[in-house]
């Protein structure tokens, strides 16, 4: 019982000073393709927890061209990371999608959304808590609504309690600062990536092995 005892508590500490909240070890310069080349594709957008690991996740996708990580559901314009976290912007860590329609299609994304966390966690996911960290669906127009209310209704008798991803209307995407782009792939070493991040994509990669590009497998 020691041992187990010892070990949730070091699990803690290595989590809490290394959580969603702290600021890579290694600011990098981290460039998207030309906003041109990314026009030609559809969009999608989605809030579940800590940006890290929804953007190497959905990039890890097949048919998923790019991932850009910032924030949206709130009201303040232009907000950083050091204001979303007092959480009280409105904005939450979301993930701008980039997807070839013709090769993965938007309920294919839901079921990917959905399955890399607890949909009926209120504000938040795993151990990243308030309001910045809460799951919602960003829509761009009726079809993508719908879409997402139906998968909601079906999957809800799965949970015995109420999904809390809240379906948002999306009005403004603001992008990150450039050393969270990529930060997985530029800290894999970090404890909470190790930890939580890596675990929660290699769920969703074994649930769906058929949709993960070969050279991204965890």
């Amino acid at each position: 019982m020691k041992s187990i005892a010892t070990f949730l508590i070091a699990f803690t500490m290595v989590v809490a000073l290394d959580a969603c909240g702290q600021r890579g070890k290694l600011p990098v310069k981290t460039k998207h393709p030309p906003a041109k080349d990314l026009k030609k594709y559809s969009q999608a957008t989605f809030a579940a927890g800590c940006f890290w690991h929804e953007e190497a996740m959905f990039e890890s996708i097949k048919g998923v061209k790019e991932v850009v990580s910032g924030y949206a559901g709130g009201s303040t314009k232009n907000p950083t990371y050091e204001s979303i976290e007092t959480g009280n912007t409105g904005h939450a860590e979301t993930v701008n999608v980039y997807y070839d329609s013709t090769i993965i299609t938007y309920p294919t994304l839901l079921k990917l959304y959905f399955a890399g966390q607890d949909p009926t966690q209120v504000n938040g996911q795993g151990p990243d808590r308030g309001t910045q960290y809460r799951s919602i669906l960003f829509y761009r127009n009726a079809g993508e609504k719908k879409l997402a209310e139906d998968y909601i209704k079906a999957l809800q008798p799965q949970y015995r309690k109420p999904i809390a991803a809240q379906l948002m209307p999306l009005t403004k995407f603001w992008e990150a600062e450039a050393y969270h782009q990529n930060y997985i792939e530029q800290n894999p070493g970090g404890g909470y990536v190790q930890m939580v991040s890596i675990p929660e994509i290699k769920k969703v990669q074994k649930a769906f092995p058929q949709l993960v590009k070969p050279e991204a497998v965890y």
